[in-house]
Parts: structure tokens; C-alpha cells; sequence
């Protein structure tokens, strides 16, 4: 898996909303055209999309940013703004999405899941839509908001039947390149796999064949669950699977002794999550061929330079996967959604500024021309329907203090009419 990424950052930005257009009609013989300016097309959004064509993050390693198509403006004779294009982000299955403070919004596992990152911003309404009775030429009308931008954590997580898990140098990747098609690195010495692989295992004739997908995980080491050979960047990628294959080392030259090194490996597996610990388990030694001595356990004992004993584990490693599949399906698919904050927040700062945040406050004096008596008033009217006022008083605003909305800064006036 050559390249292989499995954490990458990614910074979403969705589309900016278009620009609502001043514009009044223009026909012979009608001298007061009424306003017909049109709305700006709303921005694109960002999304995530979970894909079997990719094995890993990669593309973001150089390249974090994505973003969306932006809206539009709109234009006279009521002409509304296209929609920016949406965006969709191939990632493969089984990224999980995380906040840059690590909490989980989305676990993408299946093809076709979809999440998403930045929403684009809404477009701006056009002249024509601030008419009223009491206002028949308005001449001002709303600026596209701007696109959600963020940056975001994404973690791979391999989606396996069974993990190969075993101890540094155990002859992991040896196995995987004789049961399947990959071809990890192989050499004599601790630590050859500096990052997982995915084989196809096929076992059974052509008429009742079953399909395994095996992972060789990177060497654990005694202390992994806290982090020691990057045991804890690898250690996730066994969450996914369904059962585990422990492969423990028959070899003489080896320090610890097969029992020995499974205690190893399983007390590191329950360190670091107890439903790793609990996974239907097959143990198997390797290079039996460079045993001094028979060894009585474990029962199932392979050669992989020889070839002895693979089926018997090929087809133990294929009924402890089949039960495990009847007993049920992995997790599904997990999104965390969150309703948007809704109304307003006033904040005052040092300097004593009444700031006030939140969309609807914020679209509230996105406005062209705020120099325009008729768009002040209404600006004037809309943040006082929306709560606005209310809740500067409540935060402790008096006549005449600094207020800030967006970019807007204005002086409180309570008792202003609409």
C-alpha cells in the first residue's frame, strides 16, 4: 500500500451565497418601474462521501483544502442567482471525522456514507423582495453570506475481517504475501511493516468460495497501549475487525517463549479497548520449519516458506470469521448531528463593545448600503423582531454604547422607532 496516510487534517469551506442585485424595471412608456432586482444563488456545500476505491488519506497529506462553488449574484428582471456546485470529498471506508480537539462527528464505514463538513452560505435577497407598502423604491438589498469553514481531523480506520497481529519480526508479513495477493516489505529484522496492509484471502473452491479480508498490523511491542512503537496509531486499525489472528513465533532464536508472547499481545489488546480483548481469536505459530523442538501448542502451526499447515489455518481462520458475521454485523455507520445554535448571543468585550453573534443577527445587517435611510430602518426593524434588543438589555446595553454585528458597528439607541 504504497503512500499509505491514515491521519490527515482537512479544512472545509463552503461556497459564499451570491449578492442580491438592485435593479428597477426599465419598459417604454413606464416611468416608475417598481424594484425587480433578483435574489443571489446560495453557495455549495462540502461533503464527505465514504468510497471502496480508496485505501487511504493520502490526497490530503499536501493538499488539505477543499471547497465548495460559490453562488452567483443575482441581476435585474427578477433574474436569482445560480447555486453554487456542491463537493463532494471521496474518503475510504471507515474515516472517521473528528473536531481539531478530537471529539467525534462522523464514522463514514459503508460505501455511499455521506457527512457534512462546511454548509455554503446563504445568497442575499434582492431589492425586490424589501418592497412594502410604505417602502415602493427600495434601493438596497442583502450581500451573499459567507460559507462554513473549518478544520477538521480524519482517521483511518481499516475495514477487515481478521487482524494479523503479532510481535515484531514475528513473520506477519510473510504470511500475507503466501495466503493472498499483497506484497508487504519482508526482511529479517523488527519493525520491516511501518504501516498496514490489506490482503484478499480466498478460501474454498470456485463453486463455494469465501472471500476474507485480512490486515497485517505493524509489530506490537510490550507497552503499545500507551503509545510505545506507535502502538496506539496501529492498535485502531484492529478495531474493525471481526476476529484476530495471533501470530506467535515457533523460532528458537526468539527471547519469549509462544505463551509468552500471547499474554503480551492479548494484555495489550485489553489496555487499549476490552471489546478488542473480547474478539473471537486464532492463534497460530509460525515458522514451525525452524523449530528445534515439536511443540504441542498452539494446535494450529504454519510454514509459510514451506507451505505446511496453511489450509487447516485458512480454513479455521474462515469458520472463526463466518460464526462472527452470524452472530451479527459490525457497528454501522455513525454521524453525530448537532441542531445549529439558534438566536443570539451577546458578548461585551474589555474595551466595553456589546458584541452580538449568531446568523440571524448576522444576516440581519447584511445589507449594500447601510447609508440608505429605508435600509437602516429596516435593519433597525429585524434585529428588534429577532430579539436583538432585548438581549442587549438584558446584557446591561445603554443608549449610546458601541454595539457590533459582523463587521456593522453601531450606537444603541432603545428607544429608536422602527
Amino acid at each position: 500500500m504504497q503512500g499509505f496516510v491514515d491521519e490527515a487534517r482537512l479544512h472545509a469551506k463552503g461556497g459564499d451565497g451570491g449578492a442580491g442585485a438592485v435593479s428597477f424595471r426599465r419598459e417604454a412608456h413606464v416611468s416608475r418601474g417598481g424594484p425587480d432586482g433578483g435574489d443571489g444563488g446560495g453557495g455549495g456545500s462540502v461533503w464527505l462521501t465514504a468510497s471502496r476505491n480508496l485505501a487511504s488519506l493520502l490526497a490530503f497529506k499536501d493538499h488539505p483544502y477543499r471547497r465548495a462553488g460559490d453562488g452567483r449574484h443575482g441581476a435585474g428582471g427578477k433574474r436569482h442567482g445560480a447555486r453554487g456546485q456542491d463537493l463532494d470529498v471521496e474518503v475510504p471506508e471507515g474515516t472517521v471525522v473528528m473536531s481539531l480537539e478530537g471529539e467525534p462527528l462522523a464514522d463514514l464505514m459503508v460505501e455511499g456514507d455521506r457527512f457534512l463538513v462546511a454548509r455554503g452560505g446563504h445568497g442575499g435577497m434582492g431589492n425586490a423582495r424589501f418592497l412594502s407598502n410604505s417602502r415602493r423604491a427600495p434601493s438596497f438589498a442583502e450581500q451573499g453570506e459567507a460559507g462554513e469553514e473549518r478544520w477538521l481531523r480524519l482517521e483511518l480506520k481499516l475495514m477487515a475481517d481478521a487482524a494479523l497481529i503479532g510481535l515484531p519480526n514475528a513473520g506477519k508479513s510473510t504470511l500475507i504475501s503466501r495466503i493472498s495477493a499483497a506484497k508487504p516489505k519482508i526482511a529479517g529484522y523488527p519493525f520491516t511493516t511501518l504501516e498496514p496492509h490489506l490482503g484478499v484471502v480466498r478460501i474454498g473452491s470456485r463453486e463455494d468460495e469465501h472471500e476474507i479480508i485480512v490486515a497485517d498490523i505493524p509489530g506490537l511491542v510490550e507497552g503499545a497501549a500507551d503509545g510505545r512503537g506507535l502502538g496506539q496509531r496501529f492498535l485502531r486499525h484492529v478495531e474493525r475487525a471481526r476476529a484476530l489472528v495471533v501470530l506467535v513465533d515457533l523460532a528458537p532464536e526468539r527471547v519469549e517463549g509462544p505463551r509468552e508472547q500471547h499474554r503480551i499481545l492479548t494484555r495489550e489488546l485489553a489496555r487499549y479497548s476490552s471489546e478488542l480483548a473480547g474478539l473471537p481469536q486464532v492463534v497460530v505459530g509460525s515458522r514451525m520449519d525452524m523449530a528445534s523442538d515439536a511443540q504441542e501448542w498452539p494446535e494450529l502451526q504454519v510454514s509459510a516458506v514451506t507451505g505446511a499447515g496453511l489450509q487447516s489455518f485458512l480454513y479455521a481462520l474462515a469458520q472463526v470469521v463466518e460464526e462472527a458475521e452470524r452472530r451479527g454485523p459490525q457497528k454501522r455507520s455513525t454521524v453525530v448531528t448537532r441542531p445549529e445554535p439558534e438566536g443570539v448571543r451577546v458578548t461585551k468585550t474589555l474595551g466595553g463593545v456589546f458584541v452580538v453573534s449568531g446568523r440571524p443577527a448576522e444576516r440581519a445587517v447584511a445589507l449594500n448600503d447601510l447609508t440608505d435611510q429605508d435600509a437602516l430602518e429596516h435593519v433597525q426593524k429585524r434585529l428588534r423582531s429577532i430579539g436583538v434588543e432585548a438581549a442587549l438589555s438584558r446584557a446591561g446595553a445603554r443608549a449610546g454604547d458601541l454595539v457590533r454585528v459582523g463587521s456593522v458597528e453601531m450606537t444603541f439607541e432603545p428607544d429608536a422607532e422602527p
